[in-house]
């Protein structure tokens, strides 16, 4: 009759396991950040646009007129049109990102002689997703200079709200879009507000030049 010593696993058939099962652990922790590559583009990026473009053109708007009205009917006008140029947009490149792949997959099949299944179609990007998602993030982004000025009169306290409220959510959006994307939360934050401070002051500066020009 064998003795538990006989019996017993060996130490190396044990680390085996272990180490196996530490591998299936680390393997189920890792994190694809590519396919997150799409909803990211059109979320993030699209309320960044919508909160920067928005800004930019009641800036430029409140460098020649001092009144809240027209402040933030521009406000308005640039986040409509901006919705649905960023819907549209987004819809028409990715529709065509849609058709190359689904070409691509059916050669594919054909090479193999299989048969273009279901759940393949499933694996392909969504053209209606994405521009619903870009015309939702761009109006949500857009929303933020709007409420910052549509309660204030007075001229230089609504320029200065408008001014840290984009701030602050440029910083906002540029962590959120490090952190999904797996990139440095400070730099991206930095790198999203010197940009957008950019494009506010050159709307400004330039609008109230060409106001002082007489065009």
């Amino acid at each position: 009759m064998p003795t538990f010593e006989e019996i017993r696993p060996c130490p190396s058939f044990n680390n085996n396991i272990e180490a196996a099962a530490t591998n299936q652990e680390h393997e189920v922790e890792v994190i694809d950040y590519a396919k997150r590559a799409q909803w990211l583009r059109a979320a993030v990026l699209g309320a960044n646009d919508g909160l920067l473009s928005t800004a930019s053109l009641m800036m430029g708007v409140g460098a020649v007129r001092k009144d809240s009205k027209t402040m933030i009917l521009t406000g308005v006008a640039g986040l409509v049109a901006g919705a649905c140029s960023m819907a549209i947009g987004e819809f028409v490149s990715v529709y065509s990102q849609y058709d190359i792949e689904l070409s691509q997959m059916k050669r594919d099949k054909m090479t193999n002689n299989n048969g273009l299944a279901d759940h393949d179609k499933k694996s392909l990007p969504n053209p209606l997703q994405a521009a619903a998602a870009s015309a939702v993030a761009f109006a949500i982004g857009a929303v933020i200079p709007l409420l910052g000025a549509a309660f204030i009169r007075d001229y230089m306290v609504r320029l200065t709200v408008v001014l840290v409220a984009v701030t602050l959510a440029l910083m906002g959006f540029g962590a959120l879009g490090a952190l999904l994307g797996g990139a440095p939360m400070l730099k991206s934050s930095l790198r999203v507000l010197m940009g957008g401070w950019l494009a506010m002051g050159i709307t400004f500066g330039l609008t109230k030049l060409i106001a002082r020009s007489g065009l």
